[in-house]
């Protein structure tokens, strides 16, 4: 069973806004510290990003996924397709997050890494529109 946060339209979005403005903040830390050629706490902050992405954010929809959206299916079979597309959401994030990681390991902070840090930004941002949308207002 999903906690009552979950299933709270107010208290899911301050979920979803404080993710994402974490994600946004430290992402300009990140940038601020690369403009002022600190290299070595640029890259302690991209790994600061980097668990706070799956921390947050992917522990948030593991949650949903595990509780919340099973249990709204179940509630209402009609949102069955909107859930599977939530999670290709989520399984987009993650994808996000594994290739990063791995050109990080290839390229170190190069402009397609801060690429993939901006790209999770905007993934998030649209599916917590969506979710919020087609799970709460419909």
């Amino acid at each position: 069973m999903s906690g009552p946060a979950l299933r709270q339209l107010h208290a899911h979005r301050a979920i979803h806004e404080g993710g994402l403005s974490g994600a946004i903040m430290k992402t300009e830390e990140l940038m601020k510290h690369l403009r002022d050629g600190e290299v070595e706490t640029a890259n302690l902050a991209a790994d600061d990003l980097i668990e706070y992405w799956e921390t947050r954010v992917i522990a948030h929809a593991d949650a949903e996924e595990s509780g919340f959206y099973l249990e709204v299916s179940e509630e209402n079979p009609s949102l069955k397709d909107a859930v599977t597309m939530l999670t290709r959401d989520h399984d987009l994030l993650r994808i996000i997050i594994q290739d990063l990681k791995e050109l990080r390991a290839e390229e170190g902070l190069s402009p397609a890494v801060l690429q993939k840090f901006y790209a999770l930004q905007i993934v998030n941002e649209i599916h917590s529109r969506d979710e919020e949308r087609l799970l709460f207002e419909s």
